[in-house]
């Protein structure tokens, strides 16, 4: 910018710290980065991130360096890992590993990091990730989540952190094995040499005594030496300058003051004193605290004449002032009578929620002291934040009013309840029931029809998390009546608000399994989800979805699921959930289909999502459907195991509700297999009576009756399935009956009945290819003597009579390694489908953790997978690994 330019804006061209210019500190870059951790601890103005953006610039490092600045004060764990994996994406190497992951409500931080851990596990090239500012990570749990993976990261990942104070990092193992770097302010400081050499590059020239003064009395602090500097360029007698020069804090804003504010025309000191109080301003912003114009011009041209301001935007509309020289204009603008500072706070607050930033506006309305306003804004935009995943944010905002106004106010006492259950979820129902009741009724009737809004979600919240399932459905119910309100359209809040009344209707109603109902609400979800961009609605109504049509249908069904897990890897939800229902709901097709090494690869991803606070329906599902993996591969231990963990889930839910029937008599049908029949008959007997009469256990009782060499009695439990008169929830089931049927008759000597029986069955399995209960109940002579007959079904038998032999049904092949496996790799890859641990492998093998590290990202290159299950799947797929099953 030329001068007369900046004159003409009002802004004397002062130096910045930029101008100076960088020395290079080569002792200190030879240990940034060198081993796992460098910490770089020192305070403000010690240039830790100078030392840093020069050690990236000199050491061509380019593409190759994730920075991850940590925002002030953060307390949300989900938004601190998306912005690192955020910036590991940024990086050449990262863009190819690291997988994209969006904001979700309650979406886990540990989940985050471990999905970090899978993605870089193949990592190879060095990559560093630079945490700046570690001291603003304002949550315990963040940190314990970062310990993990620093611990457990590929050691081609190396961190560097910075931080003004000490962070309580559990680091003292790396301290121990050498690869903990730290550099502390201490070791920031200039050596006289370093001082001489920056002089040098400012053309400053001063007599060895007065540079060995001034390096003495600034002590080498890098903001010190660096303002010398800039002083010394302009100052008429620099030798007395650099004698006089401490170099202390108090010489920085010092020079702060007269250097850069008081240089400054009225009207630029009006804004940058007016303007601190902002984390980040624009010029319109600018123009409304200060009551004049031009404030961009003005803002920008502070930028250029590197008055320590820095814009954050290509289009240089955002700007935020050098962390220092805030700090300096918040104490100026102490002198400012209070009222003056509150009323800028109001404006700016009502300015930024004007211009959609709800969270900073609520900041600023809690800094002016405005109550009232400041619970209005986070009421009216609570609703978003949750489904926007911000709890973490909404913490920290109720946080951030009186204790007394969070009791008093009946709209916050709302929002505090749904916070209350989300930090202390042990505590009853009746509760959050009693809180929520006294809160809806002190509102104000002007605020009375959005607090109902808010009273309607928090009771959804409360009913679900307690698994209330009539409370939880007549919730979503009123909220989807709410949604059509005016005011919801007046906020911009009804589409929104539908499409979650939408999903959690149909959620909840497949619980209860009321699927042809959970259907059309999902359906409809899902659409206004897509339309109105809520991805997060749309996938968790998509993988509910699956789950309820695979009971009309497999095809349809696995359409939805494939679409689930696509939408779950673009937003990095692979851990979550509703993910994992997806995937039981394709595993689950996948076992009924025969494809049982397929179903086990899906299984491993969804347990990996079983979470103690689990929907139990969900958790209920993935238990049962490990269970009718086991049984179809004869692993009946294995599967009664599975089933007695699924019942843990079903005692959440009503006792007649059809998920607990299945998982009951699919118990009933692994203690048969295991020979204990007495036991079956012991709990069936413990059943409630109508659950004992549903189709389910009645199959269980007959199989129960053919091992006991008692036909007769398998026939008469079996006749009210067969007729109608006892309903299946799944037309596909009836084909396990007709089996049973025909092994009763062939035992009876009806080799008539016992084949038309088969064929029967054949023809209610072909649809969906459901060749499960052909391996349930195995009928090898009745189905060649059907082949001989001139059977409609003989492709079908073909399958069957494979899959008994052993051999799965065929599906396009998978790719062969992109080239051979060494006899190493060989060796690590026997000991993945196992449930060792890299140094449990080590260990087996004589080797170190490393090597087998090394092993298996070889491995995974040449399979051309990510992961462990993965890598067992391709591996068993291609014949590298015995079947995962043995008749």
């Amino acid at each position: 910018m030329r001068p007369d330019e900046a004159a003409r804006s009002g802004v004397e061209h002062s130096a910045g710290f930029d101008v100076v210019g960088l020395v290079p500190r080569r002792g200190l870059f030879e240990r940034v980065g060198a081993v796992r951790v460098t910490m770089v601890s020192a305070p403000a103005g010690s240039g830790k991130t100078v030392l840093l953006r020069s050690w990236i610039g000199t050491s061509d490092l380019a593409g190759r360096v994730a920075w991850a600045p940590v925002r002030r004060q953060e307390r949300d764990p989900q938004r601190f890992w998306l912005s690192v994996a955020d910036a590991l994406r940024g990086t050449e190497v990262g863009s190819e590993l690291v997988q994209a992951v969006s904001a979700a409500p309650d979406l886990d931080g540990w989940a985050l990091v471990e999905r970090l851990l899978e993605d870089l596990a193949p990592l190879r090239e060095r990559l560093w990730l630079v945490i700046d500012d570690m001291h603003e990570l304002d949550a315990a749990e963040s940190l314990r989540q970062l310990e993990l993976l620093v611990m457990r990261a590929p050691a081609a990942l190396r961190f560097v952190l910075t931080t003004r104070h000490e962070v309580r990092l559990g680091l003292h193992r790396l301290r121990l094995e050498g690869q903990l770097t730290e550099i502390r302010a201490a070791d920031l400081r200039f050596s006289l040499a370093e001082t001489r050499e920056l002089f040098a590059q400012a053309r400053i020239e001063l007599p060895d005594t007065a540079l060995t003064a001034l390096h003495e009395r600034t002590e080498g602090w890098a903001a010190g030496v660096r303002l010398a500097a800039l002083s010394l360029a302009r100052h008429p007698d620099p030798v007395r300058f650099a004698v006089e020069f401490s170099g202390s804090e108090r010489t920085v804003a010092e020079y702060l003051l007269a250097e850069v504010l008081e240089r400054q025309s009225e009207s630029v000191r009006l804004l940058l004193l007016r303007t601190s109080i902002l984390e980040r301003v624009s010029g319109e912003l600018a123009d409304l605290l200060t009551g004049g114009s031009g404030g961009e011009r003005v803002l920008q041209d502070l930028e250029q004449a590197n008055a320590f301001v820095t814009s954050l935007d290509a289009a240089r509309s955002w700007f935020r002032y050098h962390q220092l020289f805030g700090d300096l204009l918040q104490l100026e603008l102490r002198r400012t009578p209070r009222d003056e500072v509150a009323a800028l706070h109001r404006a700016a607050a009502e300015w930024l929620a004007g211009h959609g930033f709800p969270v900073e506006a609520i900041r600023h309305a809690q800094a002016a002291e405005a109550g009232d306003m400041a619970a209005r804004l986070l009421a009216d935009h609570w609703p978003i934040l949750l489904m926007d995943g911000e709890t973490g944010t909404i913490h920290q905002l109720l946080n951030g009013f009186p204790a007394a106004d969070l009791t008093a106010n009946g709209e916050l006492a709302l929002m505090a309840a749904a916070d209350e259950l989300r930090q202390a979820p042990g505590l009853p129902k009746e509760h959050y029931l009693e809180l929520t009741d006294r809160a809806a009724a002190s509102v104000p009737d002007g605020r009375r029809a959005h607090a109902q809004l808010v009273f309607g979600m928090v009771r959804l919240l409360v009913a679900r998390h307690h698994w209330d399932l009539p409370a939880a459905t007549e919730a979503a119910q009123q909220l989807q009546v709410a949604a059509d309100g005016p005011d919801m359209s007046l906020l911009g809040l009804g589409a929104d608000l539908r499409a979650l009344a939408l999903v959690s209707l149909g959620t909840t109603e497949y619980s209860i399994a009321r699927f042809d109902d959970a259907v059309r609400h999902l359906q409809l979800g899902a659409e206004l989800a897509r339309r109105i961009g809520r991805p997060y609605l749309e996938f968790t109504s998509l993988a509910y979805q699956a789950a309820s049509v695979m009971f009309r249908s497999f095809t349809p069904a696995a359409e939805l699921g494939e679409q689930a897990m696509e939408l779950a890897r673009q937003h990095g939800w692979t851990d979550e959930p509703a993910a994992g229902l997806a995937a039981t709901a394709l595993a689950t097709m996948l076992v009924w289909q025969g494809r049982l090494a397929e179903a086990e690869s899906w299984l491993q991803r969804a347990e990996r999502t079983l979470r103690s606070e689990v929907e139990p329906a969900v958790g209920m599902a993935i238990r049962c459907s490990q269970g009718i993996l086991g049984l179809a591969l004869g692993r009946y231990g294995e599967a009664l195991a599975a089933f007695r963990f699924a019942e843990r889930f079903a005692d959440r839910l009503s006792a007649r509700n059809p998920f607990v029937t299945i998982v009951r008599g699919f118990r009933l049908l692994a203690l048969v297999r295991l020979g204990d029949l007495e036991g079956a008959a012991a709990a069936r007997a413990a059943l409630d009576a109508q659950v004992r009469e549903s189709a389910w256990v009645r199959m269980a009782l007959a199989t129960s009756q053919v091992a006991e060499g008692a036909p007769e009695a398998a026939l008469a439990t079996l006749a009210p399935v067969l007729d109608g008169s006892v309903p299946v929830i799944w037309p596909g089931r009836l084909a396990e009956g007709l089996l049973l049927e025909a092994i009763a008759r062939e035992a009876l000597a009806d080799s008539e009945g016992a084949e038309a029986a088969v064929e029967r069955a054949l023809d209610v399995a072909e649809p969906d290819g459901a060749l499960l209960w052909f391996l349930l109940h195995p009928v090898p002579d009745l189905l060649e003597r059907r082949i001989r007959h001139r059977t409609r079904h003989a492709a079908m038998i073909a399958q069957i009579q494979n899959l008994l032999a052993g051999h799965e049904p065929e599906r396009p092949g998978p790719q062969q390694p992109l080239e051979a496996l060494s006899d190493s790799e060989i060796r690590v890859l026997r000991y993945l489908p196992t449930h060792l641990s890299t140094p449990d492998i080590a260990r087996e093998l004589s080797v170190s953790p490393n090597t087998v590290k090394t092993h298996l990202r070889n491995l995974y290159t040449k399979l051309g997978v990510h992961r462990r299950a993965e890598a067992v799947g391709h591996a068993r797929a291609l014949g590298l690994l015995a079947p995962a099953h043995h008749r």
